[in-house]
């Protein structure tokens, strides 16, 4: 009984109220987040969110203007369209250049200094509503990937909501909202910053025709680890999880969410010697890492100095 109120104990502190931010900083946000419109050769309309980073640009995710006819954003009942465009496919990061867009740039953050369960919220528009929209969560994992790393919190987002930034408590664009993993536990995943400042300095076109696939949604084995690891981990394939684990700390062996998962993946086949070395090594890579100190916590069988 004692195990189950501390492990009970353990997930309200990690789930404890959100500081938010304030009402009136939220509103002054609003303002620099657009709703883009994509037009395509059959007569189709997409719909996506953008924000103002900078003067006359806005961020957005390129897989919703990939091969489109045409783009615009709307505004306070207004409509822009861009004149140029900055674009890294494979990133999934596109930023559209407007002529006199009197909008106010938001400040952008970094991608450096994130943490573990560090709360953050999302505005934009999932499901096209005419108004934008404000997700609140926690930063759920940290992802290296390319010199920066990939964000994945627990705010959840859906169609329409693609481009959607993502800011910390104090406002600065931390992320941009861009995929997420299949089934109904899906992991919400976004872009950092870091990319975006990248992108700044790069060469404009006019054309959105691309035949490049963002890294994300390349053929399963040619996927970042952190993808190939969930649908196993969720429908609870044991053998197969531990397989990509042990791939992904051979490729990665700084990772802690590599060691974390073959950790799950050798208790769950019974091999608890195993189990708590690679919880271990997840704690001493990421000394706050949730995921562990709450699977030790919780479970009777696993006892560790954290």
């Amino acid at each position: 009984m004692r195990s189950i109120i501390a492990c009970l104990g353990l997930f309200l502190v990690h789930t404890n109220l959100f500081a938010e931010p304030s009402n009136e900083l939220v509103y002054k946000l609003k303002a620099s987040v657009v709703k883009v419109h994509v037009f395509t050769k059959a007569g189709g309309h997409g719909v996506g969110t953008g924000v103002v980073i900078d003067k006359d640009l806005v961020a957005t995710n390129c897989h919703v203007l990939a091969n489109a006819t045409g783009a615009s954003i709307s505004k306070f009942g207004d409509s822009f369209s861009p004149v140029a465009l900055k674009a890294d496919w494979k990133h999934d990061l596109c930023l559209l250049r407007f002529d006199y867009l009197d909008m106010q740039p938001v400040e952008l953050g970094d991608s450096e200094n994130l943490k573990y369960e560090q709360e953050m919220f999302s505005i934009g528009f999932p499901g096209g509503p005419p108004k934008p929209q404000t997700t609140y969560g926690r930063i759920k994992a940290l992802y290296p990937m390319d010199d920066s790393v990939i964000v994945r919190t627990d705010a959840s987002f859906m169609m329409g909501a693609s481009g959607s930034p993502v800011f910390d408590n104090e406002g600065k664009l931390i992320a941009l909202s861009t995929f997420k993993s299949p089934g109904k536990g899906a992991y919400f995943y976004n872009l950092p910053v870091k990319w975006i400042k990248a992108l700044l300095i790069a060469p404009e076109t006019t054309s959105m025709k691309t035949d490049e696939s963002p890294f994300w949604d390349a053929l399963e084995e040619n996927r970042p680890f952190f993808m190939r690891v969930v649908l196993p981990f969720q429908n609870e394939k044991w053998e197969e999880l531990n397989t990509v684990a042990q791939q992904w700390i051979s490729k990665e062996p700084k990772s802690a969410e590599a060691f974390y998962y073959a950790a799950v993946a050798e208790e769950k086949l019974g091999n608890l010697n195993k189990a708590k070395e690679h919880f271990q090594q997840a704690l001493a890579l990421q000394p706050q890492h949730p995921a562990t100190v709450i699977a030790i916590k919780c479970s009777a069988q696993l006892t560790l100095e954290c």
